[in-house]
């Protein structure tokens, strides 16, 4: 069983540790870590499962982020809680967890009203794919399919364990999906509330309780330097009006050794993009990329072309840059110097 008292870095100091029993040693907050533990809620969702007052369920969320037990994320708005995932705090809450059996009668109808919850995410979710699926339906016909857009992700984070990620512009959050089975932790930035509604269905769906979803600015993450393994920017800067801003940010949270996985398309003239999808960028050339890779200290350690079948007129080459941090970790494998790859 896991140790609240553990002697490992991220323990708590007795008189924070104390609090911290204090603030979960309540019916109500120990069910409200429960249901967190499992997936981000707003207040509004815990008011529908435990089926109390929106004043009372403040009252105990307080408590809990005090304790360190559970974070806030705000998006608009709407303010998401969710389980503390790292330190002291993420070791208490699966301490807790792992404390009270999953079978308990209370915790079983709790898990049934929040199933509730994440169906009604799902329909939202299925909505919004419905009135948007002619246009990505016609995007996605002028390129490779995703599957090998994928394929050439993953080759180009393999060879060093990526331990943390990042997906900026996550979208409907796909990037963390394909990548969770083999991730400690997985953050996803987005601007746009409805995509991160998308996500956080998606995420659920799937089971993956070790990543999470935030809104955010990308010129502006608010996140600590050296976070982040790998930062992946998929089918984000032709939306930007600064990429080389976006890129900078995105080097600045990678660890020594980190890598900067960018995909997007190469130069086109498909000009309804910008009014069907609002596309400032119509592609990018292999050197504008990179030049921003470079200007952001960063070494272009892969270069790939996925060329789109049959190359007719119209159809749109995906790009993948890679960059990496070029501070040594001494136990780290050496990667591969820059190489071009064209792929029919």
């Amino acid at each position: 069983m896991p140790n609240l008292f553990s002697s490992a870095p991220a323990a708590h100091a007795f008189d924070d540790a104390v609090a911290v029993l204090r603030a979960v040693g309540e019916p109500t907050r120990l069910r409200l870590i429960a249901l967190v533990a499992e997936t981000e809620l707003t207040v509004t969702d815990m008011v529908d499962i435990l089926g109390q007052s929106q004043p009372r369920i403040s009252r105990h969320l307080k408590l809990l982020l005090e304790a360190g037990l559970v974070e806030r994320v705000k998006e608009g708005s709407w303010a998401f809680f969710r389980a503390a995932g790292e330190g002291a705090g993420g070791l208490a809450v699966t301490t807790l967890v792992a404390l009270v059996d999953p079978a308990d009668p209370i915790l079983a109808i709790d898990r049934e009203r929040l199933a509730e919850v994440r169906a009604k995410r799902a329909a939202e979710a299925q909505a919004f794919f419905g009135r948007h699926a002619a246009d990505w339906d016609r995007l996605r016909a002028l390129h490779v399919p995703e599957e090998r857009v994928e394929a050439a992700v993953r080759e180009a984070l393999t060879g060093r364990p990526v331990r943390a990620l990042l997906d900026l512009g996550t979208g409907t959050g796909r990037m963390l999906e394909l990548f969770a089975p083999e991730i400690e932790r997985g953050l996803g930035i987005d601007a746009s509330p409805e995509m991160l509604s998308l996500a956080r269905a998606a995420l659920d769906r799937a089971g993956i309780r070790h990543c999470s979803v935030r809104t955010g600015d990308i010129y502006a993450l608010g996140l600590p330097r050296d976070a982040y393994d790998a930062v992946i920017i998929h089918q984000v800067l032709h939306f930007l009006d600064d990429g080389a801003r976006a890129i900078r940010e995105a080097a600045r949270v990678l660890r020594p050794g980190g890598r900067l996985v960018v995909v997007d398309f190469a130069p086109h003239e498909q000009e309804f993009l910008r009014e069907a999808q609002a596309h400032r960028r119509l592609g990018f050339g292999r050197e504008v990329v990179e030049g921003w890779m470079e200007a952001a200290g960063l070494d272009l350690c892969r270069f790939q072309n996925l060329a789109p079948e049959g190359r007719g007129s119209g159809k749109l080459t995906v790009s993948i840059w890679v960059g990496r941090d070029p501070r040594i970790i001494t136990d780290a494998p050496a990667l591969p110097e820059a190489e071009a790859v064209e792929v029919a």
